[in-house]
């Protein structure tokens, strides 16, 4: 199934990543290609390098945006990940880390560009599998800030993009500490978030920094990814 999105140039490709791309060099890999958006200081590169394993993207505290320009990191092996048709299946994560919006020092017209740049340059064959949103659980998702980098996904994924989209919550161990549950918090969200929600078909995870290993935080979330992956069909969004 091919299908013209409004940019023109760009095509969504119902293909399975077990049957097309790079990803099939050996039948027993799979690799995924993830790009982060969200505002400043949400924690897009934390979070991305929490996916890697490492600590490929530069990432600190600070009065305004850190990261200016997009990039790609790459995990190491994850061997034995999932088993597939009876046999275990090694899988490999690819993180697009893009500047947060909106940003302290860049246009919005600048930050868009560059991410474009880089969706057609790192996944314009191999295709995206999602789009993450990165949310503080502990800011409210109101106002247009809060909005602008949803504006940004849909605009540069197209009409497709809820099906490409999840939100990943972090500091989530604020919410805990205020005494409420993952479901308790997302009942009583915003009308914004819960009309996002309901567009993204609820594709959410939140991250909890205290009491667990960045292993466990990282597994936790790549299954939970997975899961969104698996449950579109493994279908990708490619850039041209």
């Amino acid at each position: 199934m091919k299908e013209q999105l409004s940019q023109g140039e760009r095509r969504l490709c119902g293909e399975s990543i077990f049957k097309t791309g790079k990803a099939m060099t050996d039948p027993n890999k799979v690799i995924i290609n993830v790009a982060l958006f969200g505002m400043t200081q949400s924690g897009k590169s934390s979070a991305g390098n929490i996916l890697l394993g490492s600590t490929d993207f530069h990432s600190s505290f600070a009065p305004c945006s850190v990261t200016t320009r997009c990039s790609l990191g790459r995990s190491c092996h994850l061997h034995s990940f999932m088993r597939r048709g009876g046999r275990e299946v090694t899988l490999q994560v690819q993180v697009l880390d893009t500047p947060g919006y909106p940003h302290s020092r860049l246009s919005k017209k600048h930050v868009k560009q560059e991410v474009k740049e880089a969706l057609a340059h790192h996944f314009g064959q191999e295709g995206l599998h999602l789009a993450l949103l990165v949310q503080r659980a502990d800011v409210p998702f109101c106002g247009q800030e809060v909005t602008d980098p949803v504006q940004m996904i849909q605009e540069l994924l197209g009409h497709a993009w809820m099906n490409y989209t999840a939100i990943l919550f972090t500091h989530a161990e604020k919410i805990e500490e205020a005494g409420f549950t993952e479901d308790k918090y997302v009942h009583e969200a915003s009308d914004t978030l819960i009309t996002l929600l309901n567009s993204i078909q609820h594709k959410y995870i939140f991250q909890y920094k205290k009491g667990k290993s960045l292993n466990e935080q990282r597994m936790k979330i790549l299954e939970r990814i997975m899961e969104f992956i698996k449950k579109n069909c493994y279908q990708v969004l490619t850039f041209k």
